[in-house]
């Protein structure tokens, strides 16, 4: 969804300030409207609202939450000044200042975003009006790139502290329709979370109302792929996010948490330094913040345990190679020790700093953090002892644990593990996780008895347990886009129905020369033509298939289906290709369903390619390839053919192009 515009100015024909009627409906019409539109705006001018109710609410919404609002100060009135002060008192950017012909002093006001443009005859000048829209259209471009440069506002610019109110505290009660949407956007962005639909939540993402809800679906996004371990893509939504807030905590934690993971997977582009020089401008900006702390710590401890872990080295090499990398080491004690000094009941940068120090000491002999050990060590066994929360019990147990590995016996471990275990609800990952922190100081035989009697106990707990099933992942996911056969009526041909039997054939050898296969998934629309042939192919070859569809099944066959030469047959194979999906575990998925009603001015059939992108690409973006049975023409836009070509096509390269044109050569 295009950024909102909110436009403040002047009703109708009134008097200039030299006494000259200008018609201000012609002004906006003419001049602001189609610059604003021509920058990919979506206008709103409060006298479009023609529902009954208080129209100055609505005004309000728009001055609250709209991403620009462009205020028309040709005259001094009294309204429009009035609506630029509430903007300038609510938000620090976002307003740009235009006035017609001659203006008063008054236009001086504090800002580089103005602009003058030309008058004549009481409405905009037609020997100007070119060039004062580009004017406009540069301006609005600028200022939407650079929000979080110079504050326009003179309010928040005078005083700096002074800190914007949170976007969702700014709901005005009478204003329903805007916040019904809103609440009905905000229900399936949790639902598609819910449910791990990341696709959905991306496409849901792209259509939020307002910068700041699509400020937090793309974080929402981005968490959601980091969990999903697709740190590349995840960094992509997360930054998004960011351009917009640059100041969520939460988004930047989870831009560190993806550097760190990338670096760690040795990414091209990635590095230890570049997610450290991350967590040190968070920490700018969040000072002796406990959490961001511990993550560059856990950045240190990374770094340190890559340069010593390696298949095959010994014990004895790895020991060296651990001690050798010492001031690595000592970078992520001071990081946990710090974040711990900062927040003394934070026992989890506590333990870690507690474990590293006495590594440390095993490792080089060097006795540094001797006293710091024993003061530290009752301070984090205490913060442990009172966690407050139910939800936290395993984890701080685990904590008692752990230090029970640094200063206890093999008897005082078990019972200490066997407590958190008693505190665990059945999380196999959990019990895991805290199961491998244990095999890191195993492979470098640090307490080997206590440690031994730590896995011990996690073992006998995770054999009670069956090990979830890892959920079914496609080796490959393979995207199509193709033309619909022509309607009998089509004056240019573009896929006519005698080249069907010939393109079915370069759909097959295209899928065979990926290796295409029953480890696969397949995802597209299912219209007469290119889809139909793709999916048949796709199933004969035991192949997963997701159909997505732009509308309830009724409307698609009619739509998409019947139309095309040899309708009825078509129709056919539509209900033999949905027959067969189920068999293999293949689904149809309905966009208005799952998706909600179509926002105004999107076309249903690139929304819906947008989704099958954005499904294709939240399962891993390495494993998609792209099928096209297109003649090379169209737009260019968001879910158009050449627009998931080439987002393939850079991401992957993988990417196969059927040219309609040429087929019968």
């Amino acid at each position: 969804m295009n950024p909102h515009a909110f436009v403040a100015m002047p009703f109708g024909i009134k008097p200039g300030p030299d006494g000259t009627p200008i018609d201000f409906n012609r002004v906006y019409r003419d001049y602001i409207k189609p610059a604003l539109e021509a920058a990919g705006l979506e206008v709103f001018r409060a006298d479009e609202e023609r529902q009954a109710g208080d129209i100055r609410t609505d005004m309000f919404q728009e001055l609250l939450v709209a991403d620009l609002v462009v205020a028309d100060l040709t005259i001094d009135n009294p309204n429009v000044w009035y609506e630029v002060g509430v903007r300038h008192a609510l938000r620090a950017r976002g307003v740009v200042l235009v006035s017609g012909g001659q203006t008063s002093t008054a236009f001086d006001l504090y800002t580089d975003r103005k602009l003058r443009y030309g008058l004549a005859d009481g409405g905009p000048d037609p020997e100007t009006l070119e060039l004062d829209k580009s004017r406009l259209v540069e301006m609005v471009t600028q200022t939407m790139e650079s929000w979080h440069g110079r504050k326009t506002s003179p309010v928040y610019h005078l005083m700096p502290n002074l800190q914007e109110p949170d976007w969702k505290s700014l709901r005005i009660g009478d204003v329903r329709e805007f916040w019904e949407r809103h609440d009905d956007w905000e229900h399936r962005i949790n639902l598609a979370r819910a449910q791990k639909r990341i696709g959905d939540l991306l496409v849901l993402a792209d259509e939020a109302p307002v910068a700041a809800f699509r400020a937090e679906a793309w974080i929402m996004a981005g968490r959601a792929l980091r969990a999903a371990e697709q740190f590349a893509f995840a960094l992509e939504q997360l930054e998004k996010g960011l351009e917009i807030e640059p100041e969520d905590k939460s988004g930047l934690t989870e831009k560190g948490i993806c550097l760190q993971r990338l670096a760690l997977d040795g990414s091209p582009g990635h590095s230890f330094e570049r997610a450290r020089s991350h967590y040190e401008k968070m920490l700018e900006r969040f000072p002796e913040d406990p959490e961001t702390l511990a993550l560059l710590g856990r950045v240190d401890k990374d770094a340190w345990s890559l340069a010593w872990d390696r298949p095959g080295a010994s014990v004895e090499e790895m020991r060296e190679d651990a001690a050798y990398e010492d001031a690595r080491l000592r970078g992520a004690i001071a990081s946990y020790r710090r974040a711990y000094c900062a927040n003394p009941g934070h026992y989890y940068s506590g333990i870690n700093a507690l474990t590293l120090m006495q590594l440390y000491t095993d490792l080089t002999g060097d006795s540094r953090y001797a006293d710091e050990i024993q003061t530290m060590a009752g301070a984090v066994k205490f913060a442990a002892q009172v966690e407050p929360s139910p939800n936290q019990r395993f984890w701080s147990a685990c904590t008692l644990g752990d230090l029970e590995v640094l200063v206890g016996t093999p008897d005082s471990v078990t019972s200490a593990y066997k407590e958190a275990i008693a505190n665990n609800r059945n999380d196999w990952f959990a019990l895991n996780s805290s199961r491998s922190q244990l095999l890191l100081l195993d492979k470098l035989r640090f307490h080997p008895e206590n440690v031994a009697a730590g896995v011990a106990a996690f073992d006998r707990a995770l054999q009670r347990l069956s090990k979830p099933e890892d959920s079914w992942r496609p080796r490959q996911v393979f995207l199509f886009s193709g033309h619909m056969v022509d309607t009998p009526d089509r004056a240019q041909p573009r896929f006519p129905s005698d080249l069907v039997e010939i393109a079915g054939e370069r759909i097959a050898e295209a899928l065979a020369s990926q290796g295409a296969g029953p480890d696969d998934l397949a995802l597209c629309q299912a219209a007469a033509g290119g889809d139909l042939l793709f999916l048949e192919s796709c199933l004969e070859l035991g192949m997963r298939c997701q159909v997505q569809l732009p509308f309830e099944e009724p409307e698609f066959i009619q739509r998409s289906v019947l139309p095309s030469a040899g309708g009825d047959d078509w129709c056919d194979r539509f209900y033999s290709v949905k027959q067969r999906l189920p068999e293999l575990g293949g689904v149809i998925r309905i966009m208005p369903i799952e998706l909600g009603s179509l926002p105004a001015g999107v076309d249903p059939f690139e929304r819906c390619n947008l989704w099958l992108l954005y499904t294709a690409l939240a399962w891993d973006v390495e494993r998609v390839r792209f099928i096209s049975l297109w003649n090379g023409g169209g737009g260019d836009g968001p879910g158009g053919t050449a627009h998931m070509y080439n987002e393939v096509k850079r991401r992957t390269g993988r990417v196969k192009w059927i040219d309609t044109r040429t087929l019968n050569s």
